[in-house]
């Protein structure tokens, strides 16, 4: 099955809507958390992605952000985020994307991201490679963290101000061993390490939907993706992870080593676990 050539047209016709409402919407708060907002497009795109996979992967699952989990008892199950950044995009910032991944059981097998601003769509396929607009990129071959930009995604933690201060103590020390730091906190950081431009990146609050086809283009683009601390994402029974929390820290092998190596030391010296 040709899953990339499904992904592309399916992420350049969300793409159509997402120009088209940019800089004309209005957003509003999810009442379950503070960071994250939802605007009439988030709903518009995830219909069409949804719409279109039931018309031509009728048998399989789907996750998304916005309409929840669709159950058809399948082995592959769809991951979407149709809009990632909305908050970038309700306020007219360009760094903002589109994910579209799959499983199949508990392997990402495919995935795409477009960056409607840019007129760029990101797909790939298990063994296949990381492919932008017809030509195939890679992650970066630098090896020293000191020469290399790196994006950390945070959110603060309003119900336990103590966690945010935990995380910027940490991100203090990545700043520190790195040549910048960038954060769109955005699917645009993830086209970034594909592109070999960013290092790697980071997060601590993430969701499914920001994994999977993540994950999946970082890989093919010969990237390392784990969660924050190094171990393997796990999705197994991934129909029931769609209120999980999920952290990652991807890059090129040796950055996210490096990385490794940094977060390991903070987190002995401090004793305790973000």
């Amino acid at each position: 099955m040709d899953y990339s050539s499904f992904i592309k047209n399916v992420l350049t016709e969300a793409s159509v809507i997402a120009k088209a409402n940019f800089g004309k919407v209005s957003s509003v708060t999810k009442a379950e958390d503070n960071n994250q907002v939802l605007t009439a497009t988030d709903v518009e795109i995830g219909k069409l992605i949804v719409e279109k996979i039931q018309s031509t992967f009728p048998q399989d699952n789907i996750i998304d952000e916005e309409a929840g989990v669709i159950d058809m008892q399948g082995q592959n199950t769809w991951v979407v985020d149709p809009i990632d950044g909305t908050s970038n995009f309700a306020s007219g910032v360009p760094t903002f994307g589109i994910y579209l991944g799959l499983l199949n059981g508990n392997t990402p097998i495919a995935g795409g991201l477009s960056l409607p601003a840019f007129d760029k769509t990101y797909v790939a396929e298990k063994g296949k490679g990381t492919w932008c607009n017809g030509q195939q990129v890679h992650v970066t071959s630098e090896m020293n963290l000191a020469s290399s930009l790196v994006a950390y995604q945070i959110d603060g933690h309003q119900e336990d101000p103590n966690i945010t201060y935990a995380e910027s103590e940490l991100l203090g020390d990545i700043v520190l061993n790195i040549r910048n730091l960038r954060t769109s906190n955005s699917a645009f950081d993830c086209a970034m390490v594909v592109e070999g431009k960013y290092g790697a990146l980071l997060n601590l609050t993430s969701k499914i939907w920001d994994n999977v086809a993540q994950q999946i283009l970082i890989e093919e683009a010969g990237g390392i993706h784990t969660t924050f601390h190094g171990n393997k994402i796990d999705y197994t029974n991934p129909l029931s992870l769609a209120k999980n929390n999920f952290t990652f820290c991807a890059g090129a092998p040796e950055l996210h080593k490096k990385l490794q190596e940094i977060i390991h030391t903070e987190q002995a010296a401090t004793n305790q676990t973000l």
